[in-house]
């Protein structure tokens, strides 16, 4: 390397472009360079890995904590807008500075090994709070789970949100399959807790053969609620009386009760009192999960981008009120079940806004307009017709098309990808009033 990167952005630029792969799945390498990097955690840490929920997962735990006091790390992945979303302090975005001396540090412990970007920026996350004396940290796994970089790292309580059918060419092509990676980041000895209503067997099976404390939704923990609150159960710990959460969305109780499950394995070392918890789950605040945006047209943004996560916004959509047309902004990654995502919603829209996404994973709005068609969406004829598919090359232009033909009582849905929702949130403040 000519010369060390001195900007945030000159380091990410670096990272892009070094390691062979995207996605190079194994624990070998950056395990090494961990151990070089001295990490170690005197404090609680909790992974939270699964198909869907666990940004929502992540985010009730940190607020619930903030509330009680505790100094808190939370590392999430995507981002939306910027880099620095991935590791919060307390709340806060680490800055720029912090994340290049980060940097530095893992590149002068690589000692010639290659890291990939995830690889990479992932150690240097982990390095800042290694030696940032927290009280507690929170770290969300980036792609299934035995494999998953973040899994170098002992947690003390382990989640698995859901599972499902994503990222098969990685992780598999069965749910059985896929649990069995989503259960690699259990440790023998330790809480792991799956709120899956329908667990696969090879994730319960293999918490048993390593000996891990597995809670499992339904009889381990669960919750009830009314139109007004909730209650949580737990093994010891019962919470009446809980105001919802403030993410809004089908799944979200099911989201609450396995963070609250983790903080009730871990009461004794973090104790967290009534108040702190309703208060923790009411101030969260999570851009991009059934986010429902203020002013007219309706506006939701959704990151889901498979059949799942689509299956949920479908649902939300039907939960929402009355509103005469119902548009979609969607774009996806090509190597997405399109199709899949698709089948669940094209009842629900009437006018369809495609996007294309950035080459090589991006799919171009034509080919996912064939999906459509192929399923039996038929548009109509003329500016007035009552279904239409349109294609843009971009989630702005998308958007602004949809903005400029919807009523005030329409609604617009923004979904598919992270990219097209960070699409779509770069351009709206010029567009949104």
């Amino acid at each position: 390397m000519p010369s060390t990167p001195t900007t945030l952005n000159d380091w990410l630029t670096m990272l892009e472009s070094r390691h062979p792969k995207t996605i190079d799945m194994g624990l070998e390498r950056v395990a090494a360079v961990g151990r070089s990097l001295g990490l170690h955690f005197e404090c609680p840490v909790i992974t939270v890995g699964g198909t869907n929920g666990k940004g929502s997962t992540c985010a009730m735990l940190e607020s619930m904590l903030m509330q009680g006091g505790y100094h808190v790390g939370l590392y999430t992945s995507p981002h939306l807008l910027h880099f620095n979303e991935r590791a919060r302090i307390d709340g806060v975005m680490v800055d720029d500075a912090a994340f290049c001396a980060s940097f530095e540090a893992v590149e002068a412990a690589c000692g010639g090994v290659s890291l990939s970007y995830f690889e990479f920026t992932t150690l240097a996350i982990l390095k800042m709070f290694s030696d940032a004396g927290l009280d507690a940290v929170i770290l969300e796994v980036g792609l299934g789970g035995r494999l998953d970089a973040v899994n170098i790292i002992d947690a003390d309580v382990a989640i698995v949100t859901s599972v499902d059918i994503d990222h098969t060419e990685y992780l598999g092509d069965t749910r059985e399959k896929i649990g069995f990676e989503k259960a690699g980041i259990f440790r023998a000895g330790r809480t792991a807790i799956c709120s899956d209503p329908m667990p696969p067997a090879s994730l319960v099976a293999h918490a048993a053969a390593i000996g891990a404390d597995l809670w499992l939704f339904g009889k381990d923990f669960n919750y009830s609620g009314d139109k007004q609150q909730w209650n949580y159960g737990g093994r010891s710990q019962r919470r009446n009386a809980l105001a919802y959460p403030s993410l809004r969305g089908a799944n979200q109780l099911l989201n609450a009760s396995a963070a609250l499950a983790a903080l009730e394995s871990l009461r004794i070392r973090l104790p967290l009192g009534a108040q702190e918890v309703r208060t923790g789950l009411v101030l969260l605040d999570l851009p991009g999960r059934f986010q429902v945006l203020p002013g007219r047209p309706t506006v939701i943004l959704d990151v889901g981008h498979n059949p799942h996560a689509a299956a949920t916004l479908a649902q939300n959509l039907d939960n929402m009120g009355f509103h005469p047309y119902t548009y979609a902004v969607f774009g996806a990654m090509a190597d997405k079940d399109i199709a899949g995502v698709l089948a669940q919603l094209k009842g629900r829209i009437d006018h369809w806004c495609l996007t294309d996404l950035p080459p090589p994973r991006g799919a171009t709005a034509e080919a996912i307009r064939a999906l459509l068609l192929q399923s039996g969406v038929t548009p109509g004829i003329g500016s007035d017709a009552e279904s239409t598919i349109t294609c843009f090359e971009s989630p702005e232009k998308a958007f602004l098309n949809a903005i400029s033909r919807a009523g005030e009582n329409d609604r617009i849905a923004v979904f598919g990808s992270f990219l097209t929702v960070a699409g779509v949130m770069a351009a709206k403040k010029s567009v949104l009033h």
